[in-house]
């Protein structure tokens, strides 16, 4: 019996090139945008989490713990203390569901809702700094949501 022949092509030389790898484009990118919204969210004592927060709450108020945790991919351990530091702030109420004692509720404040107005100033310069067109924008997050739903999929 003959041995297989191994049909697909050999690896380009440079395929383990950090320069060459997905996931290190993406953390690059990640890092950057970071530095490109701290400057836009210090002047409200906000960082990236947090911001990241009120933007779920802007699209649905009064959620669980839980569920804002769900949506953000964070953990309680890490989402706990991020809504001490808004509530402390005085952008978010947390309080009891009174139909379930077990599950808190986060609510935004006024100060919170008053926020929103000033996140579309963010955006338009989040907008002016990636140098995408509104459309370019949107499909590079459909294909990074793509990718997020591939990667999250069982093996």
């Amino acid at each position: 019996m003959r041995d297989a022949v191994d049909t697909k092509p050999p690896l380009p030389e440079d395929a383990l090139a950090l320069g060459q790898q997905l996931c290190f484009a993406v953390y690059s990118v990640a890092h950057a945008f970071n530095r490109t919204y701290k400057p836009l969210l210090d002047r409200f004592g906000l960082t990236y989490p947090q911001y990241l927060v009120l933007l779920a709450l802007w699209q649905t108020d009064g959620i669980t713990v839980k569920t804002l945790g769900t949506q953000l991919g964070l953990d309680s351990g890490t989402l706990s203390p991020l809504l001490k530091r808004l509530e402390a702030a005085g952008f978010v109420d947390r309080t009891r569901d009174r139909s379930d004692e077990r599950q808190v509720l986060v609510s935004l404040t006024q100060k919170g809702q008053d926020l929103k107005s000033e996140a579309f100033g963010i955006l338009m310069e989040i907008g002016k700094a990636t140098g995408c067109s509104r459309e370019e924008a949107g499909a590079l997050r459909d294909a990074l949501h793509d990718l997020t739903q591939h990667l999250d999929r069982p093996a």
